[in-house]
């Protein structure tokens, strides 16, 4: 077996994290022949992957740091479909006018679209400590930061705190994160971020849910809103067309970058 001298790191960190993700543990052979290198380079790949906190490493292999139903590490969601993501972000920085009250939920792709909005002339709250500090210092935005528990990992702001933060205001836009979105529903992770996505529901007066294309077949736990109460959903080109038509059918419009 010839190894894969056309594959990139990043390419193959993506794959070797895709395959323990999905297998929930993989040996250091079969990566290795997955991705067309040697076990050497695997094991090298491997250590390096849980430095970032992307996998546990074991002797032989890996496994996936991911219980089913649990939110991925916020360090592996960073990795995941990141063209996806800014083509989205892109898309919905282009919806925002100069002027505007913007809050921004949590995620990994709500932080793209915070850090194409850093030369905007906007008001804006940050719902995630990650999404502050790419906001903070932008000469021309006014930063509001609500109260809130930030949470492990994912430095989302939670809370009756957040809570209240988010009832004090009223928003133009609100950039609302998804866990899951299908025709039933949008859903999150769990009650406490639900909660959060209800209080920016009900303080927006537009709502822009951004989903790649990966959360438009997914539900998870805890129920946040009904597809209708969204203006609108960003995803891109690629996303499965039966779903974004269930989206339309139950009254929201889909843009797909």
């Amino acid at each position: 077996m010839g190894f894969n001298d056309g594959m990139t790191i990043g390419d193959r960190h993506q794959q070797i994290l895709d395959a323990v993700q999905q297998a929930g543990e993989l040996g250091v052979g079969p990566l290795a022949e997955l991705t067309g290198t040697s076990e050497m380079t695997v094991r090298r790949d491997l250590e390096q992957l849980a430095d970032q906190g992307m996998l546990e490493r074991y002797r032989g292999g890996a496994r996936s740091l991911t219980l089913r139903g649990e939110a991925p590490p916020f360090a592996l969601r960073t990795q995941e479909n990141r063209d996806a993501k800014r083509r989205i972000a892109q898309a919905v920085a282009d919806l925002i006018a100069d002027g505007e009250a913007v809050v921004i939920d949590s995620g990994t792709t709500c932080l793209e679209v915070a850090r194409l909005l850093t030369t905007r002339r906007l008001t804006v709250m940050p719902l995630s400590l990650h999404t502050a500090n790419a906001l903070a210092g932008a000469p021309r935005l006014r930063l509001l930061l609500p109260g809130g528990e930030p949470r492990t990992d994912e430095l989302a702001l939670t809370g009756p705190l957040a809570e209240a933060s988010l009832a004090a205001l009223r928003f133009d836009t609100a950039i609302l994160g998804c866990c899951g979105l299908t025709a039933a529903g949008l859903t999150s992770y769990d009650l406490a971020d639900s909660a959060i996505k209800r209080a920016i529901i009900a303080s927006s007066h537009r709502v822009i849910a951004v989903a790649d294309p990966t959360k438009l077949s997914r539900t998870t736990l805890a129920f946040v809103a009904p597809v209708s109460t969204l203006t609108m959903v960003v995803t891109t080109t690629n996303a499965d067309q039966e779903h974004a038509n269930a989206l339309i059918a139950a009254g929201t419009i889909v843009h797909q970058a």
